[in-house]
């Protein structure tokens, strides 16, 4: 029956990014009142429960960027000697296991997965891809749920909402006194976590001199710059390096 375990040697190489999204999240978190469009809570959960998996897991991803109900977490060296099975099975369920404790959810949440291999020149397009899909997810959420607050249907913002581009939401949301670009950054861009390196001055009583001792901590970071821009660029860059 072994042999009937036909992908357990399907292998991939790194650099890679493994994509976590969230399933049904909007019908399983209904009955928690997160506010609308973005809510604090919610993207407070779900940064906890990546560095949780950075701390925890025994899985060292680079870095890991999120908006909404997306995970990217982006490996230059893979764990499981690159075997596709454990990666989208492990990632995925200890990230549902620790979104679901962090938001003390009565109801079980869960992630798919997906892996994506990259070129080492590739990562950054793909960086610039998911932020332009955070701002356009920010775009769209901002115009559905301000045509909801005012009374509309969800069948009728949904169907107004499909006719409409960018500029037309922009222009939609401006004249109701809401400009996109003053909205927190975090709605627009999205959060990134990963580990940095610091150093600690110490003492050695048996050398009688001062020692420095380098250390690893987490930063959740929600001021991220544009990746498509030259601040941004070199942001990625020294990660990638």
């Amino acid at each position: 029956m072994k042999k009937r375990e036909i992908y357990a040697d399907l292998r991939c190489a790194p650099p890679l990014i493994v994509r976590i999204d969230g399933r049904n999240f909007k019908k399983t978190l209904s009955r928690q009142n997160l506010e609308k469009p973005y809510d604090k809570k919610f993207a407070s959960a779900m940064t906890d429960a990546i560095e949780l998996f950075l701390k925890k897991s025994g899985i060292s991803p680079v870095f890991a960027y999120s908006f909404s109900d997306e995970i990217n977490l982006f490996f230059d060296d893979i764990t499981f000697d690159g075997r596709v099975e454990k990666l989208d099975s492990v990632i995925p369920s200890f990230l549902s296991s620790a979104l679901t404790m962090q938001m003390d959810s009565d109801e079980p949440l869960s992630f798919d997965s997906r892996i994506v291999p990259l070129t080492y020149r590739q990562i950054s397009e793909y960086m610039v891809w998911r932020q332009s899909e955070a701002w356009r997810n920010c775009i769209n959420s901002y115009g559905y749920y301000t045509l909801l607050s005012e009374g509309w249907s969800e069948n009728e913002a949904a169907r107004h909402m499909k006719g409409l581009k960018s500029s037309d939401i922009h222009e939609m949301l401006f004249k109701r006194g809401i400009n996109l670009a003053k909205v927190p950054q975090w709605h627009r861009r999205g959060i990134m976590v990963y580990k940095t390196k610091y150093e600690i001055e110490g003492f050695n009583p048996l050398l009688n001199q001062k020692t420095i001792t380098t250390r690893k901590k987490i930063i959740q970071d929600w001021n991220i710059p544009l990746f498509q821009s030259e601040e941004g660029s070199a942001f990625l860059q020294e990660f990638i390096d």
